[in-house]
């Protein structure tokens, strides 16, 4: 028999989802979503490819917005019947199979919840995630890669395309950095609190002294931005190199030099790309992620002006945000947020959802004080 427990758990399920409902605007986004179906099969979309992507793109990301949202509230109506089935019959396995039902819901509207906080300006949008090893030798490279397939297998659990642009593999274990993109609704807005210095301590497996190492990894994460291509970049300002792709172990893997590294001399920042088929197009993705990251320059320069004058200067967030301990207690550690995980396995399997939820909540706090 489903106890009062039950019943009342499962009002405040559909309570918490209305909310969310309200706050996606599901008759919004169904509005958006026939204009952009419109778009699309013009029969002379193409003729203007970029924007031909962006409409694609648009309406891509809204669908599987949508298809989330419904999903979760085809699960609540079929749970109401299971539920009054089982009431009718009186059947345990019922009951039973309704419990787990309610559980796993509570957790995927929770996640839903969590969506809701991502109202920044580019929080809908994809992520281009960029990992680079830092101090602490081999065990740095090797994190930093450890780190890539945290993200990827993330990816790989919510069904979220990637795709690798660039990866730089250490002479010894590892990578030295690896740059990918996750099209996916509100991937910016979910990773970004993962940008940051994370930091690896554990008895290395590539010393001979059974002593503990500390090593380092930094993660940026910017969005993937249309209006960067607006970003005019004088050919003066740039360098371009052009080199040979290779695999680990420097073992080359393309018999041409495509791979592309673009140095912007001004500002010093430097972007590679290796993984597309042809030079024309790493040089186009390269410049891509070049103009996304200058327009973002731009805009914190711009923010940043405007608290110097207004007499507040806060410190980045972003620095030593987490650490992962492989010794003695095995332990996964927000330093933010406080929350902690007791198997680091399972986070390195890309078990992430806890520790993001928990940082995209500790976001909004400290925007709301």
């Amino acid at each position: 028999m489903l106890d009062q427990d039950f019943t009342q758990a499962l009002q405040a399920l559909r309570s918490t989802f209305r909310d969310i409902r309200a706050v996606v605007d599901v008759d919004a986004l169904e509005a958006d979503i026939a204009r952009l179906s419109e778009e699309a099969g013009a029969p002379d979309l193409w003729d203007d490819v970029e924007n031909a992507q962006k409409v694609t793109s648009a309406l891509s990301h809204r669908q599987a917005e949508l298809k989330r949202v419904s999903a979760v509230e085809q699960r609540i109506d079929d749970l109401d019947v299971l539920v009054e089935l089982a009431a009718e019959m009186d059947d345990a396995d019922a009951e039973e199979e309704a419990r787990q039902e309610l559980a796993a819901l509570e957790e995927v509207v929770g996640q839903l919840e969590v969506q809701t906080l991502l109202d920044g300006e580019y929080d809908g949008r994809g992520a281009v995630v960029t990992i680079r090893s830092g101090a602490g030798g081999d065990d740095a490279t090797d994190f930093a890669e450890m780190l890539m397939r945290m993200y990827l297998r993330w990816a790989e659990r919510h069904g979220y395309p990637v795709k690798v642009m660039d990866t730089s593999y250490a002479e010894g274990a590892g990578i030295k950095s690896a740059t990918f993109e996750v099209d996916a609704p509100y991937a910016f807005g979910t990773l970004s609190v993962e940008a940051g210095t994370h930091r690896l301590a554990r008895i290395s497996p590539f010393g001979s002294a059974d002593k503990r190492q500390t090593s380092f990894a930094a993660v940026e994460v910017i969005p993937v931005m249309e209006e960067a291509q607006e970003v005019d970049v004088p050919e003066n300002d740039i360098r371009v190199d052009v080199f040979r792709s290779s695999g680990p172990g420097g073992q080359s893997v393309n018999t041409t030099d495509s791979a592309v590294r673009i140095t912007h001399l001004p500002t010093g920042l430097v972007v590679s790309m290796q993984n597309e088929k042809s030079q024309i197009q790493n040089r186009a993705a390269a410049m891509r992620v070049l103009q996304t990251r200058l327009l973002l320059l731009k805009r914190e320069e711009e923010a940043a002006k405007k608290k110097e004058l207004a007499g507040t200067i806060t410190a980045s967030w972003g620095d030593q945000m987490r650490s992962y301990f492989l010794y003695g207690q095995q332990l996964v550690k927000d330093l933010r947020t406080g929350y902690e995980v007791g198997n680091p396995a399972t986070v390195f399997d890309g078990d992430l959802d806890g520790l993001i939820a928990a940082g995209i909540k500790w976001r909004k706090r400290k925007e709301d004080d």
